[in-house]
């Protein structure tokens, strides 16, 4: 089949379950697929602060970029102690979900598993929007081709991870640590050359500046709303700290032990660079610009614009930018499979495909996000308001739920535990309210009211799946019942091969009344169909069904309701002869009777819908699954030995 063919050339061919621990991932693959969400912060979360500060203080806002750093790195160690908590606490991952669930009850699990999922949606847009930022700032060429670069990045994307954690791993991981050592090339080397005065600051681009000041700064414009908004801003560093704490399970055992090393590789990665380009940044003051980055300013002071130093940080910058999306992709599959496992989400989603992923996932959050990125015109200024909304909501629910779980279990140095989530949880709460309070009109209330949609919906689809639950129980003991049984064969205007097997296999299954039914659209038709079965002389009765318009499903579905009414049968199974063709194509010069009158029997009460096949070779002979017609063209019956 071609579409087998094109699926494994993609994809790879499939995985045994038996293969599923050695896809698990050693620390250093793992920092690839779970922190690049995290490290890849670090090239737009500077940026965001002074999209905040400029139009209010013009060039006077680098000089707030160090103090609002460093209280976001300080969060940040606060939220890294208090995950590795949970790393401990809950080998089996789940992270916010889980905690809420066994520590604060259903409500507030499943707000923090909606927060979850649209945080990561969120991610998956945001960093292919940044990733295509930084690309069309090295190659002008491609500027007004944002929305366009975007989706065919997340396309990517999702198809490095339909081939399996391991190989997304080895896939992602290079460019990660391409990233982290030019970051830190530019940062060291930059603020060298800064102190020992051979890089002097940045010449101010006036008519950039104007652009967000509109021509004139506003002395004393930077309230303390607007720092707390900044200061938001920045706090999307932190996202994708969390990862790790839903897939412990795809770490190499001990899985705990490893995860926490890999989250504080992945803390104290995140909170160098991030200081460091804040530093860098002030000491270099490059001006706020809508067409090129400030790191794309700051490559071309430190390397030279169009050295190969430049080329590699901007080529890194947007590998990583675009790839930190595949945090998103390891988490949000995982997440949604163990919330579907609990009955709140579709079940397919708990599904893993051929390559051990959990592929359905994979392609929500992959239309999810594309829609994001095409609604929201790839910006990221756009989609950075709706950001941190859903990330603090879970970061809050987990330490909540980490304090409660403390002093509920008191295990070894619980008390300890207690103060670091503790903290935690005042932080993030504090940290949830300013995002709220500051952001709310520019977008924030978007995953407001999206968040609590998401529980309702979450509760809808438990519903139903208990209420399905609770009709489908049965009893141990229960006796199989006596069933009056009304077989109808659908036949059209000619009598052929199919049609005979499909009124054979009728009558072997003894119904109590076997009746077949065909559908004429006038009366000439009608005649010819009646004159054609009485010349071959079958002896099941026909029925001729009249349909003005020219209509099968209805005239059928009105048939089998008197049936119902002149024959009280417990079921009515419907046989179809289906003709079926060797090639695809050849199936399109059919008409899909069968196909449309099976969905809309689907629907019918007491209804059973079965498929007689007849497929055409192509030396113009028919296969059937039933036996031939006559006693003499019969195989000779085999032995029991």
């Amino acid at each position: 089949m071609p579409y087998s063919a094109v699926k494994r050339l993609l994809l790879g061919r499939p995985l045994s379950s038996r293969e599923f621990e050695q896809q698990r991932l050693p620390k250093r693959l793992a920092l690839g697929v779970f922190s690049t969400d995290a490290i890849a912060s670090t090239a737009f979360a500077t940026q965001e602060i002074l999209v905040v500060l400029v139009p209010a203080a013009g060039m006077a806002a680098l000089g707030y970029l160090v103090p609002i750093s460093l209280l976001v790195v300080a969060l940040l160690v606060i939220v890294v102690l208090s995950y590795r908590q949970t790393l401990y606490a809950y080998p089996n991952g789940g992270g916010s979900y889980i905690v809420s669930r066994e520590n604060l009850g259903t409500n507030p699990s499943l707000v923090a598993a909606a927060s979850l999922l649209v945080d990561y949606t969120l991610t998956v847009s945001v960093s292919v929007a940044a990733g295509v930022a930084a690309i069309t700032s090295a190659i002008a060429a491609l500027r007004g081709y944002e929305v366009e670069l975007a989706v065919a990045l997340i396309v990517l994307i999702a198809l490095g991870n339909l081939r399996g954690v391991r190989e997304s791993g080895r896939l992602f991981a290079p460019p990660t640590y391409v990233y982290v050592s030019m970051m830190t090339l530019l940062v060291v080397w930059g603020l060298f050359r800064t102190f020992t005065g051979d890089l002097q600051p940045l010449p101010v681009n006036h008519a950039q500046l104007a652009h967000f000041t509109g021509g004139e700064t506003m002395l004393g414009g930077v309230t303390f709303f607007l720092l707390m908004r900044a200061f938001s801003s920045g706090a999307v560093a932190l996202s994708g700290v969390e990862a790790i704490s839903n897939g412990v399970q795809a770490f190499r055992k001990p899985e705990s032990r490893n995860a926490a090393i890999t989250l504080m590789w992945t803390g104290f990665i995140l909170g160098s660079l991030f200081t460091g380009i804040a530093v860098l940044a002030d000491q270099l003051r490059p001006t706020l610009s809508e067409n090129e980055t400030i790191l794309s300013q700051m490559g071309h002071a430190v390397f030279g614009g169009g050295g190969p130093l430049y080329i590699v940080l901007q080529a890194s910058t947007a590998a990583i930018l675009t790839l930190s999306a595949n945090t998103a992709y390891a988490d949000f599959p995982r997440l949604s499979g163990i919330i579907a496992g609990d009955g709140f989400m579709p079940r397919q989603l708990a599904n893993r495909g051929d390559r051990l992923v959990l592929s359905n996932g994979i392609l929500v959050l992959s239309i999810a996000a594309g829609g994001l990125v095409i609604g929201f015109g790839a910006s990221v200024s756009s989609l950075i308001p709706l950001f941190a909304v859903g990330l603090f909501t879970a970061f809050t629910l987990s330490q909540a739920g980490m304090v409660v779980h403390h002093w509920r279990l008191r295990e070894p140095r619980w008390r300890a535990g207690l103060v670091i989530n503790g903290v935690g949880a005042l932080a993030t709460t504090l940290v949830t309210a300013v995002i709220l309070v500051s952001k709310f009109t520019e977008g924030a209330w978007i995953p407001t009211l999206v968040i609590p949609l998401l529980v309702l919906l979450f509760k809808g689809i438990h519903h139903h799946y208990a209420t399905v639950d609770r009709a489908m129980r049965v009893e141990p003991g229960i006796k199989l019942p006596d069933i009056q049984h009304t077989v109808i064969v659908l036949v059209g205007p000619k009598v052929h091969i199919g049609v005979i097997q499909a009124l054979a296999y009728a009558r072997s299954l003894r119904p109590d009344f076997l009746h077949a039914v065909s559908v004429a659209y006038d009366a000439d038709q009608a005649n010819r169909i009646r004159e054609q079965w009485e010349r071959f002389d079958l002896d099941i009765p026909l029925d001729v069904v009249d349909s003005p318009y020219r209509e099968i499903n209805e005239p059928v579905l009105e048939y089998l309701d008197r049936i119902d009414a002149r024959w009280s049968s417990d079921v009515v199974t419907v046989i179809i002869p289906e003709l079926v063709v060797r090639h695809w194509w050849q199936q399109l010069l059919h008409n899909q009777t069968a196909l449309w009158l099976k969905v809309r029997l689907l629907f019918r009460e007491g209804t059973v819908v079965t498929s007689v096949p007849s497929h055409v070779l192509d030396e113009g002979k028919v296969k059937s699954p039933i036996p031939p017609t006559t006693a003499a063209d019969r195989p000779a019956a085999r032995s029991p030995t």
